[in-house]
């Protein structure tokens, strides 16, 4: 079909190493490190991606197009992710498969119960899994017929994604932040850091979010987190 029509669903022939082809990928995703990820993960099984930053750029991309499948972070700067999971799972015509995604244990039965179809568990680099996690839930008739190649490769995004997210924290804690803000940063952190096995982070994150809930002085808790976030930058620790 004409790709200039943005409501057009592409029906390229897919072939065994690319099973995506054809298929539309949107991906509501505020990092830059597992938003690589998914680009990668797309790259090699065929799909094309539509990356939105948070919930408004979002709903400004669909009110363009329609994807074929939307991967939706529960996590976003201006609101959860369940909110559009909800609202996707009503519209019609609804988009074909709907997953969340996210580091957090609860969040699979929080994503299912809103709609989704599926959830992705971060961090994402399974290519069979991903692959898996889209075929599985396509219509019978969209799915592609014959045998398709199983592959166990594993995704390694670029770390100077990873360098990118924690400049944008960086920047955040700079300017001064309130709590509300930093409930954000405890959970970016927290879900880039796991993605990238920086454990010392992502301790240093669940660290801030406990004395956030708790309702502990923070802190300390944050002048450690931007600590860690400037070595980060200083160092370009490889991840």
């Amino acid at each position: 079909m004409d790709d200039s029509d943005p409501f057009a669903t592409n029906h390229t022939t897919t072939t065994p190493n690319r099973p995506l082809l054809g298929l539309t990928i949107m991906v509501v995703e505020d990092s830059r490190f597992a938003c690589e990820a998914m680009r990668l993960l797309c790259l090699r099984s065929g799909a094309r991606i539509r990356r939105a930053d948070c919930l408004r750029s979002a709903r400004r991309h669909l009110q363009v197009y329609r994807p074929s499948v939307a991967v939706i972070d529960l996590g976003l700067p201006d609101g959860s992710g369940i909110d559009l999971i909800e609202e996707l799972s009503i519209a019609t015509p609804r988009i074909e498969v709907i997953l969340g995604t996210s580091g957090d244990d609860f969040a699979e039965n929080l994503a299912i119960a809103a709609g989704a179809d599926g959830f992705l568990a971060k961090p994402l680099t399974s290519l069979a899994s991903f692959q898996e996690a889209v075929l599985s839930r396509l219509p019978l008739g969209r799915r592609p017929s014959g045998l398709r190649t199983v592959s166990d490769e594993t995704i390694v995004p670029d770390p100077m994604a990873y360098q990118d997210d924690m400049a944008h924290m960086a920047e955040m804690l700079n300017s001064g932040v309130d709590e509300k803000t930093l409930d954000y940063v405890a959970q970016f952190i927290g879900g880039v850091a796991r993605s990238a096995d920086d454990t010392v982070l992502a301790q240093a994150a669940f660290d801030l979010a406990n004395a956030r809930a708790v309702g502990a002085p923070l802190n300390n808790n944050a002048a450690r987190i931007a600590g860690l976030v400037q070595d980060r930058l200083q160092h370009k620790q490889v991840v």
